[in-house]
């Protein structure tokens, strides 16, 4: 039963805000060194190519969040489409993993940007030591006080987008034309390769689906509100690409890739504008890790609720899933501790890619009844796809421990699926929803 409208307290701006607060967290402080390393001039096509999937998979979100208004947002699209069976079941899974990924993504980039202040940033124990920090510490903030950085996020990501604004205005008289010419752009199929790993960043806005049930006049402004904040986010990125491959050499670029869009501030701003942009890093990382903690320990818990996860993941002390977020915690620390920033942007993008693929599908599948397009849910589907098998084939010959990692995450999902549905469950094929 849907939530009458007075019940309904976010606004299209809240909306708004939830969907470039999802997408603007640390995403794009931690993988533009990695589209610049592959695209080279064509660092913003990359950013433009993977926004393109990304709004393609906005609109099947857009559709299912109008029909299926309900907080577990992805989880329930795909038991509606597929019922509760051994793809919903594994599907949902991985996207609990998927989210470990981009926690771990964020507490890399937050290691590079915060090894910036020390005199031997390459220093291994220094990296391993800020990933750690990045990661206790917001586990410490959700076990103590959840809401802390929740009733704050409005305000950081208000900080964010200023910041990457004024990198943007203050740079726009620094750039050299010729570092954009298509001379200076890396081969089509590495363009596309670099949009495919940032994708990761664009990863954020099926967020608004969650909050379905208290938008208001949801029918309406559900819809603006993916494709008004994905496109928003695109503009914001190609600007961004623009403005660092514009003002910094690709020298240069190359050898700080991991702090990127810190030595794009430079150009205008000095050291002052590096280390301001270093700092926002810091800001931006910490709170998208803090929050990812608190929904993927939220999303355990309704998995656990919904008996997909062990009983144990339900339990609570003062409204907090401690056991879920102690759970994601580990496995976080596990995973930002041996795996690259390059192989965790892989991971993350093809998990999601998987995911979108597979909402895209179920758009497809319940077209007539959410009232979709065919033909649009048909191109979104494939576009998902081709991107995530194109990802993988370069992935197997250039960087394949990522591509293993990524393959362990799949057979795992099935296989704790099939054992946890057929030993303890009770069930895992073809359960309605």
């Amino acid at each position: 039963m849907k939530r009458s409208n007075s019940r309904r307290t976010i606004t299209l701006l809240g909306a708004i805000s939830i969907g470039i607060g999802g997408m603007v967290g640390g995403g794009i402080f931690a993988v533009l060194g990695e589209a610049v390393s592959l695209a080279h001039g064509a660092t913003m096509v990359a950013f433009l190519v993977a926004g393109i999937v990304a709004v393609l998979s906005a609109y099947s979100y857009a559709k299912l969040s109008v029909h299926y208004q309900n907080r577990g947002g992805t989880v329930v699209f795909v038991n509606h489409a597929f019922g509760f069976n051994l793809l919903s079941g594994s599907l949902n899974l991985l996207l609990w993993l998927s989210y470990l990924v981009t926690i771990s993504l964020y507490a890399v980039a937050f290691a590079s940007y915060g090894a910036t202040f020390f005199p031997q940033p390459s220093e291994s124990w220094l990296r391993h030591l800020l990933i750690s920090i990045a990661i206790v510490l917001p586990t410490a903030i959700n076990l103590i006080s959840a809401s802390f950085v929740s009733r704050s996020e409005s305000l950081i990501v208000f900080i964010k987008v200023i910041l990457l604004l004024l990198i943007i205005v203050s740079g726009s008289g620094y750039i050299e034309v010729e570092r954009l010419s298509p001379v200076e752009w890396g081969t089509p199929f590495s363009i596309f390769i670099a949009g495919m790993i940032i994708f990761v960043a664009y990863e954020g806005f099926e967020l608004i689906a969650n909050a379905s049930e208290d938008i208001e006049n949801p029918e309406s402004n559900l819809p603006k509100a993916f494709f008004i904040s994905v496109i928003s986010v695109i503009v914001l990125y190609i600007l961004i690409a623009i403005i660092t491959v514009g003002t910094v050499s690709s020298d240069t670029l190359l050898k700080a890739k991991d702090y990127a869009l810190a030595v794009a501030a430079e150009p205008a701003l000095g050291k002052t504008g590096f280390t301001i942009v270093t700092i926002a890093a810091l800001l931006a990382t910490f709170s998208a890790i803090n929050a990812t903690i608190y929904g993927n320990a939220r999303l355990s818990y309704t998995l656990a609720k919904e008996g997909e996860l062990p009983e144990e993941l339900e339990n609570e002390r003062e409204d907090i899933p401690f056991v879920g977020v102690l759970i994601t915690t580990l496995l976080s620390l596990i995973l930002a501790n041996t795996i690259d920033l390059r192989e965790i942007a892989i991971i993350g993008s093809a998990g999601f890619l998987l995911i979108f693929t597979l909402i895209n599908l179920s758009a497809f599948k319940l077209s007539k009844h959410i009232h979709a397009s065919t033909m649009v849910t048909l191109i979104s589907t494939s576009a998902s796809f081709i991107s995530l098998l194109t990802l993988l084939i370069h992935t197997s010959k250039d960087t394949p421990q990522a591509l293993w990692v990524f393959i362990s995450f799949i057979i795992f999902s099935i296989l704790f699926e099939w054992g946890y549905g057929k030993f303890f469950r009770g069930h895992f094929f073809n359960q309605p929803y």
